[in-house]
């Protein structure tokens, strides 16, 4: 997904390699604002072209795109596959490495499929959902197992995919399990951080989604049950769509707390700040890999409080550092957000543990080199000279 932060990221950590990387959208046309040190191959003429990218296209009539919508929306799934083996037998690249399965997977196996020649070794990454929810669902199981089962590599961020993947029938190379969106620089944003004990501070953070796995709705219900709670706090709503900016007005209205909804494509140093101003961070999904809101709340001391059905309790210990809710059940949530909100203890003591939590598992270095090594390990065991 080329419009994605999370690619961006992703991109960010490979960049200064000197290789030469080459992007494909699985969605789209439009490019991250902080992607660049690659080749941009866009189904159409219609994106930025600036001196931090070079771009190459497949010339078609922008007159000849509209007469003809109706019919091109259609046929756009396979003009991805199409152009992505278009790409590959020009570049005849070393690596292929797919981000996120339901686009880029499927893609990539279309292609895999009718391209001629020896196809170049291919890596899977599997972002949120890809297997934990869609691998559940009978129209995407079975796409699901055919891209497992030829692709050459395959990596993720949660030990529960590991298992998954293995379950849907990958047998190849499973690379080092960690965050896809890599990682921060710990000592940088420690000046985003609101000074003194988190005790002490009066915002509460909410993830705003609400579509087929975020459940924003169930968070603000359970606020509102915490409303006695909450005087002097103000509620933070980032990522929201329609239907939690009406509710957040509706609980604003009822119980006197203020709600602020953060702009999307915020600038992600806001995010963090809002994070490092923040008591608790509430992040609710029936299905997620590790939420990187997760990750963001604990770097910034907020403690947070997280549906069960992501990988969540591979970095949280349950009261210790944060707590794992049912992600629809208000009542569960209700408690937890409670506790946190009359407990300073627990809170201040969830942030030392965390930020010595982030220091051996989230330091931006330490995680570039891992994802350098990525493709060092399958160029190695191709013959590949990077």
């Amino acid at each position: 997904m080329s419009d994605s932060i999370h690619t961006a990221r992703w991109i960010s950590q490979i960049a200064d390699q000197g290789w030469d990387i080459h992007l494909c959208p699985s969605t789209g046309d439009s490019l991250h604002t902080d992607i660049c040190g690659v080749t941009f191959h866009p189904i159409f003429f219609c994106g930025r072209v600036g001196n931090r990218i070079s771009k190459i296209g497949v010339s078609i009539i922008r007159d000849v795109i509209i007469f003809f919508f109706s019919i091109v929306k259609k046929i756009m799934a396979k003009w991805h596959p199409l152009t992505l083996i278009d790409v590959i037998a020009n570049i005849r690249p070393d690596i292929v490495h797919s981000l996120e399965m339901q686009h880029a997977g499927y893609q990539v196996l279309e292609a895999k499929k009718t391209f001629k020649g020896k196809f170049p070794p291919w890596i899977v990454t599997n972002w949120g959902s890809d297997i934990y929810l869609f691998g559940r669902l009978a129209s995407h199981a079975i796409k699901i197992r055919e891209v497992l089962s030829r692709c050459d590599y395959y990596s993720c961020e949660c030990n529960r995919d590991v298992c998954l993947g293995q379950a849907y029938g990958f047998e190849g190379t499973v690379l080092p399990v960690f965050p896809n969106t890599g990682g921060f620089n710990i000592e940088n944003i420690k000046q985003l951080r609101q000074t003194g004990p988190v005790s002490a501070r009066r915002l509460i953070m909410l993830k705003g989604y609400q579509h087929f796995a975020g459940r924003a709705l169930v968070g603000l219900r359970a606020l509102e049950r915490c409303s006695d709670l909450l005087a002097g706090y103000e509620v933070a709503i980032y990522c929201s769509v329609h239907d939690v900016i009406l509710a957040a007005e509706l609980f604003s209205f009822s119980t006197g707390i203020p709600t602020r909804i953060i702009p999307h494509h915020s600038p992600h140093d806001e995010i963090l700040r809002l994070h490092g101003q923040a008591r608790i961070s509430l992040g609710l999904s029936i299905s997620d890999a590790i939420s990187t809101s997760l990750l963001e709340a604990m770097v910034m001391g907020s403690f947070p409080i997280q549906s069960w059905t992501a990988c969540a309790d591979e970095w949280i210990e349950y009261g210790k550092n944060g707590m794992l809710v049912p992600p629809e059940d208000p009542d569960v949530i209700e408690k937890s957000l409670r506790l946190a909100l009359t407990d300073d203890c627990l809170v201040d003591a969830a942030a030392a543990y965390n930020e010595r939590l982030m220091q051996e598992r989230l330091d931006s270095q330490k995680l570039k080199k891992m994802a350098v090594e990525f493709y060092r390990i399958v160029a190695k065991e191709n013959g590949i000279a990077i």
